[in-house]
C-alpha cells in the first residue's frame, strides 16, 4: 500500500508539472507576434454586424468568403447580432465583460463611447502606412477622427436626399426643381391638393418624421446644415443657435403650411405615403433604390435645397477594431485594408446602393457603369462633397435624444426657441457631470437674443 500511494504520489507531480509546461508553452505562443504569412493554425476573427436588408447581407458573406479563400490564416466569421437598437446592449456588455468581437460593423456615432470604455483599437498608424486609406473620400475622415485619433473607417456611405414623384411635379405644372429653401416652400404649397373638396388634403407636399428618435434627427440635420450649423462648439453640445432655430423655423413654416403630412411614429423611413402618391415629396437616401426599382411607380431624387449653402448629412456604417490581443487586432487589420480595396467596394456598391468610400472605386469602370445606368446615384455623389458627419463624441445617443424631443414638439407647434432651449437645459445637466464641460449659458443667451433682433 505505501508503495502505491508513493507511485500515485509521483504521478500526480508529473501532471501537476506536465500542466504547467503546458500553460507556459501556450502564453508564449500567444505572445508572439502573429504572421498572416508564417501562421500555420488559422486565426478566427468574430465580426459583429447587422447588415439589412438580408440581400445585403448576402453581399457581405460573398465577400467575406473571398477575403477568407485569399487569407488562410486569417478566417472572418460574420454574425449577425441584430438592428442598432438590439446590437448597442450587446456591444457595451461584451466591452465592459472583457469578451468583445474582434471586429465592429456599427454606425460611428457610437465611437466616443466606446473610447471612453477603452474598448477600441486607435488606427492612426495602420492609416498612415495603408494601401487604399489615402484614397478615402476627405468628406468621410470627419467620422472617423475623434480627438486627432482616427477609430473606424467607413465600410460604406451615403448621404441624405429629398426624393420626388416626377408625374406629380408634372401634373401640378412645376417644371424646375427647387433650389432654395423658400422655392421648397413654394413647391410643397402647390403640390398639397384637396382633391374630393372636403378640406382636407389628399396630398401633401412633404413627408416629414414625426418622433424623437434618430430618424427624425438625421433627416433635420440636412437643414441644419445647410445654414452652415453645427451643434459642437469648442466640444460641448450648442443646440440653441441662429442656424438651429432657422432650420428648425423653417420645418415649424412648412407644417403652418399646411403643406407636410407626419408619418407613423417614429416610421419616416417608410415609403408607404410616397409610393401611394399622398406624399410628392420625402428625405431619404440611395439605400431606397432597391425597393423603388423592383416597383412600378415613377422617381427621382434632388439635392436638400439650399439654405446659406449646399449641404446634406452622411449615413453609412463603420467597421471598428475592438481591443484584444496584438496578433488578433494585427489581423483585423487586413480585414479592414481588404474592405478599403476596389475588389470590395465596388462590389458592396453595386450589391447594395451604397456608395463607395474610395475615390479609385467610385471612378472605376464598373461603378460608372452602374451608375450611367442610373444616373439617379449623381446626386447623391455630387452632394459628398457638402456633407457632414453627425458628432461622435461620448453621449451622443442622449444628445440626439434631446434634440429630437425638440424637433418632435415643434412639428407638434411649439416655439422652437423654447424648444431648443428646453433641450439645451436638458444636456448642460448631462455635460455638468465630472467627464463633461458646461457651456457658459451667458454666451448662448446672447446668440439667441442676437438672433430674434435680426429676424424682427
Amino acid at each position: 500500500m505505501r508503495v502505491l500511494k508513493s507511485r500515485l504520489r509521483l504521478t500526480w507531480q508529473q501532471g501537476w508539472r506536465l500542466a504547467i509546461a503546458l500553460s507556459v508553452s501556450l502564453l508564449l505562443a500567444a505572445c508572439q507576434p502573429f504572421s498572416s504569412q508564417g501562421s500555420q493554425t488559422p486565426l478566427t476573427l468574430t465580426l459583429w454586424h447587422g447588415i439589412n436588408p438580408p440581400p445585403n447581407r448576402d453581399v457581405f458573406n460573398e465577400l467575406v468568403a473571398d477575403f477568407n479563400a485569399d487569407h488562410p490564416n486569417v478566417q472572418i466569421n460574420p454574425l449577425y447580432v441584430g438592428q442598432p437598437d438590439q446590437q448597442l446592449p450587446k456591444i457595451l456588455t461584451a466591452v465592459v465583460g472583457g469578451l468583445p468581437p474582434d471586429l465592429l460593423w456599427f454606425t460611428p456615432m457610437i465611437t466616443g463611447q466606446l473610447v471612453e470604455l477603452e474598448g477600441i483599437h486607435p488606427l492612426n498608424a495602420w492609416f498612415d502606412d495603408s494601401v487604399h486609406a489615402s484614397q478615402l473620400n476627405p468628406a468621410l475622415l470627419e467620422a472617423m477622427t475623434l480627438e486627432d485619433q482616427i477609430w473606424s473607417i467607413p465600410m460604406a456611405t451615403n448621404n441624405l436626399g429629398l426624393f420626388y414623384r416626377p408625374s406629380l411635379f408634372e401634373a401640378a405644372g412645376i417644371d424646375s426643381l427647387p433650389r432654395t429653401w423658400p422655392e421648397l416652400r413654394q413647391v410643397a404649397r402647390t403640390l398639397t391638393v384637396d382633391n374630393d373638396g372636403d378640406g382636407r388634403p389628399d396630398r401633401h407636399g412633404l413627408l416629414l418624421s414625426l418622433g424623437k428618435g434618430e430618424w427624425t434627427v438625421f433627416t433635420w440635420l440636412g437643414f441644419l446644415y445647410g445654414m452652415g450649423g453645427g451643434l459642437i462648439e469648442d466640444g460641448v453640445p450648442n443646440l440653441v443657435t441662429p442656424e438651429a432655430i432657422a432650420a428648425l423655423q423653417f420645418w415649424a413654416d412648412l407644417v403652418a403650411d399646411g403643406s407636410v403630412k407626419f408619418s407613423q411614429p417614429e416610421r419616416g423611413y417608410e415609403l408607404n405615403d410616397y409610393l401611394a402618391g399622398r406624399v410628392a415629396m420625402q428625405l431619404t437616401g440611395p439605400w431606397t433604390l432597391g425597393q423603388l426599382e423592383a416597383l412600378d411607380v415613377d422617381y427621382d431624387a434632388m439635392a436638400i435645397p439650399a439654405a446659406q449653402q449646399q449641404a446634406t448629412v452622411l449615413g453609412g456604417e463603420h467597421l471598428f477594431v475592438m481591443k484584444t490581443r496584438p496578433e488578433r487586432q494585427q489581423a483585423a487589420l487586413e480585414f479592414l485594408e481588404f474592405v478599403l480595396s476596389d475588389r470590395f467596394q465596388t462590389r458592396w456598391a453595386l450589391g447594395t446602393g451604397y456608395l463607395p468610400v474610395t475615390q479609385t472605386a467610385r471612378q472605376s469602370q464598373a461603378y460608372q457603369a452602374y451608375v450611367s445606368d442610373r444616373p439617379i446615384l449623381t446626386v447623391f455623389l455630387e452632394q459628398m462633397s457638402g456633407a457632414h458627419s453627425r458628432p461622435i463624441i461620448a453621449n451622443y445617443a442622449r444628445l440626439s435624444d434631446s434634440l429630437g424631443r425638440a424637433i418632435e414638439q415643434t412639428l407638434l407647434g411649439a416655439d422652437p426657441v423654447e424648444a431648443l432651449e428646453t433641450a439645451q437645459r436638458r444636456i448642460d445637466r448631462i455635460w455638468q457631470q465630472p467627464s463633461g464641460k458646461v457651456e457658459d449659458p451667458q454666451r448662448r443667451g446672447s446668440q439667441t437674443t442676437s438672433y430674434l433682433s435680426s429676424n424682427s
